[in-house]
C-alpha cells in the first residue's frame, strides 16, 4: 500500500509493542521507520523495465526474511536504547510485526507480494483493498498523531491504539468477505448474459470497497464488469475487449513474455500500437488506460520479432468522464463508463488460428 499507510501501521503496531517501555513517541517513530523498510527494494537494481515490475515486493517482503532479519535489528535497537535492553523477546516481536505486517496489507492488494519466498515464489495478491484506501489509513494516522504528541505511556492510549489495529484489521477481513460475494454475484450476471468466462477476478476500486471491478477472462477476450454494493435492480452494464492472442504466439518463449504472464497469473491483454506489441496487465487501471504496459515485440513484415522490453509510458488513464462515472457508481446509480464504450481496439494481425513466426509455423495456445 502508499507509503504513508506503511509508516502508521508500523508506527502504530511499535506502539502497541513498546509504547509502555520506550514511551508512544519514540516507540511510534521506530516502528514508522521499520514499516518503510521492505520497500527499499525499489532501490535494487534490475535489468528491464518488466523485471522491475515483476520483482518489486520481492524478498525483502518475505515474513521469513524477516523473521531472519528480526534478531538482527532488534538487537541494534536494544543497544541504541537502553531501555530495551532487558527485553530482547519483546523488541524482536516488534521488529518481525513491523516488517511482516507491511507485507501482509500489500498482499491484500491486487499487486501482491511475495509473501512466503522462497518456498512459495509467486505473489499473493487477494486484490480485496486499494492501494489507497482511507478507511483504513485514517485511524492508523489518527492514533499514530495521538501517539507522537504525547510524551508518557497511559491507558487511554493504548486503548486508542489496540482499537485502530483492530477496527483495521476487522476491514481488511470484510473486504474479503465483500470481494467473494461480488465474484459469486458477478458469476450469475455473466450467466445471464451469454456465459460464465473460464476465470474470474473481483478487484476493489480505487479508496473504497463499496465498487469493484470484475474481470471475466476468456481465451480471446476479457469482459469488464463493474458492481457496487448500492447498486439496485437495474441491469449491469458488460463491456466486452479482445484479447488478440494470435499478436504473442510468437513471444511466448521470451523472457519478457512468460514474466508478464506469470505475474499477471494470465490476466493481460496484447495490442498492436505503432506496429509494436504492447502487453497490459489487465488488473491494475481501467481499458484502456492501463497502468502497466510494455512492449515486448515488433511487427515486421509479416513476422513479430520480440524487442525490448520497455515500459509504455504517456498513455491517459482516467478523463473527467471517468470521475463522473465512477461518482454514480460509488451511490449506486447506473452509469455508462463512455471512454470504455467507445474504446477503439486493435484489428488481430491475423485470423488464422496460426501463423508464420520467422519463418516458423507457430500455434497459439
Amino acid at each position: 500500500m502508499d507509503s504513508i499507510t506503511q509508516f502508521v501501521l508500523g508506527a502504530a503496531v511499535s506502539t502497541a509493542c513498546l509504547g509502555k517501555t520506550l514511551g508512544p513517541r519514540k516507540a511510534a517513530l521506530i516502528g514508522g521507520v521499520l514499516g518503510t523498510v521492505p520497500d527499499l527494494d525499489v532501490f535494487l537494481p534490475f535489468d528491464d523495465p518488466v523485471d522491475s515490475f515483476v520483482y518489486h515486493r520481492g524478498w525483502t517482503h518475505s515474513i521469513f526474511v524477516h523473521a531472519l532479519a528480526a534478531p538482527v535489528v532488534g538487537e541494534g535497537l536494544r543497544l541504541l536504547f537502553k531501555d530495551l535492553r532487558e527485553h530482547r523477546w519483546l523488541v524482536w516481536a516488534t521488529v518481525f510485526l513491523c516488517f511482516s505486517t507491511h507485507a501482509i496489507i500489500d498482499a491484500m492488494t491486487v499487486y501482491g507480494t511475495r509473501l512466503f519466498w522462497p518456498i512459495y515464489p509467486d505473489p499473493v495478491g487477494v486484490g480485496s483493498v486499494f492501494i489507497i484506501d482511507p478507511l483504513y489509513s485514517l485511524p492508523l494516522l489518527g492514533v499514530v498523531i495521538w501517539a507522537l504528541c504525547k510524551k508518557n505511556w497511559s491507558s487511554r492510549l493504548r486503548n486508542g491504539v489496540v482499537g485502530a489495529l483492530a477496527v483495521t484489521t476487522a476491514y481488511m477481513g470484510l473486504s474479503v468477505v465483500i470481494q467473494h460475494r461480488v465474484e459469486a454475484q458477478a458469476r450469475t450476471v455473466f450467466e445471464e448474459n451469454g456465459g460464465v468466462p473460464d476465470k474470474i477476478y473481483a478487484i476493489a476500486s480505487p479508496f473504497n470497497i463499496l465498487v469493484w471491478k470484475v474481470i471475466g477472462l476468456s481465451e480471446d477476450k476479457y469482459e469488464n464488469l463493474y458492481l457496487s454494493l448500492l447498486d439496485g435492480d437495474a441491469p449491469a452494464e458488460i463491456y466486452t475487449h479482445p484479447r488478440h492472442p494470435e499478436l504473442v504466439a510468437c513471444l511466448r518463449d521470451t523472457e519478457a513474455f512468460k514474466k508478464l504472464n506469470w505475474f499477471s497469473r494470465g490476466y493481460y491483454r496484447s495490442e498492436l500500437v505503432d506496429n509494436r506489441v504492447v502487453v497490459s496487465d489487465l488488473r491494475m487501471g481501467l481499458t484502456p488506460g492501463y497502468a502497466f504496459r510494455f512492449a515486448i515485440g515488433e511487427k515486421q513484415g509479416e513476422d513479430i520479432k520480440p524487442v525490448g522490453p520497455t515500459r509504455e509510458e504517456g498513455f491517459g488513464r482516467v478523463n473527467d468522464q471517468d470521475w463522473e462515472w465512477f461518482a454514480d457508481r460509488l451511490k449506486g446509480i447506473p452509469s455508462v463508463r463512455l471512454a470504455e464504450a467507445t474504446a477503439k481496439t486493435e484489428q488481430p494481425l491475423q485470423t488464422a488460428l496460426s501463423q508464420q513466426c520467422g519463418g516458423a509455423e507457430t500455434k497459439q495456445g
